[in-house]
């Protein structure tokens, strides 16, 4: 393959997620020498968003800012849509007669499960928070989440939080997005959130700390609610993020107003004809 040009679409960089050294000790080494050396030698880099653009150039700034073109990832809307089936929600034991808001990701420091769980203390007394997290980055996380999952349960009651830890199958996943009261996205990097895209199409709001991508995806107060992300007073976002959710189970009829609007701005903006084509013309160019 030496000598052919070659395009690397940017989805997250090594060097902007640190905590990867606590799964892959030296290998971290390794995998971000080989990041740098693909990105500085591509002939085209296709960044995800506008902020992983701006990531991939401070965070390799010998890469010609010429050769880095935004093209937002897709989702099949066909497939992610509102789902009026609730036997995913039967099978999962959620009490359909309350409010539930949804988390679907890794156990990893990247998704920020940990600020949900802390913020989740705070949840009006109604709101079940529904957690499909599997596949922990290490051992240690994993216990960190389930004692924190414990001590929400004792605090909140048992009924409080449902964890799914096996990996869901999609069709189980869409009526799990299309019933929700709203999907929360408490990620600290993110250089766009497709789940977030997949959520919106399956007509459900989100509530998503506002880093990286994601203010690309969710329009603040049109389909779903923006949390600043503040690295230096975590518990002021975890609280933040609390108050976002307990506002959309205060106004239901908000949230579903901004489902609806989150499903038009996903066909419309997201949809994976436009973006194949766009992603197209780069590797036209690559190769001219």
């Amino acid at each position: 393959m030496h000598g052919v040009p070659h395009v690397i679409t940017a989805h997250s960089l090594e060097p902007m997620r640190p905590w990867k050294e606590e799964q892959l000790g030296g290998g971290y080494r390794v995998s971000s020498w080989v990041e740098r050396t693909a990105y500085n030698d591509a002939q085209a880099i296709i960044a995800v968003s506008n902020g992983m653009r701006a990531d991939v150039l401070a965070s390799y700034p010998s890469v010609d800012p010429a050769k880095v073109h935004v093209v937002h990832n897709g989702v099949p809307t066909d497939v992610y849509r509102h789902d009026p089936d609730t036997a995913a929600l039967e099978h999962y034991g959620i009490d359909q007669s309350r409010p539930y808001v949804l988390f679907v990701g890794r156990i990893t420091r990247q998704k920020g499960i940990m600020h949900l769980l802390n913020a989740a203390r705070s949840f009006d007394n109604n709101v079940v928070l529904v957690l499909c997290a599997s596949s922990p980055d290490t051992p240690e996380i994993g216990v960190e989440v389930a004692n924190a999952v414990a001590a929400l349960r004792e605090l909140r009651g048992d009924d409080s939080v449902i964890w799914i830890q096996e990996q869901a199958a999609r069709p189980q996943l869409i009526q799990l997005f299309s019933h929700a009261l709203a999907f929360v996205c408490p990620s600290v990097y993110e250089p766009l959130g497709i789940v977030n895209l997949e959520a919106m199409a399956c007509e459900t709001a989100v509530v998503a700390s506002a880093v990286g991508g994601i203010p690309e995806v969710v329009v603040d107060g049109v389909t779903g609610t923006l949390v600043p992300f503040t690295p230096d007073s975590l518990s002021s976002f975890e609280h933040a993020f609390a108050d976002a959710v307990n506002a959309m189970a205060a106004d239901p009829s908000r949230a579903k107003a901004m489902g609806k609007a989150g499903r038009d701005r996903a066909v419309a903006d997201f949809g994976w004809a436009a973006i194949a084509e766009q992603t197209m013309e780069v590797y036209r160019a690559a190769g001219a």
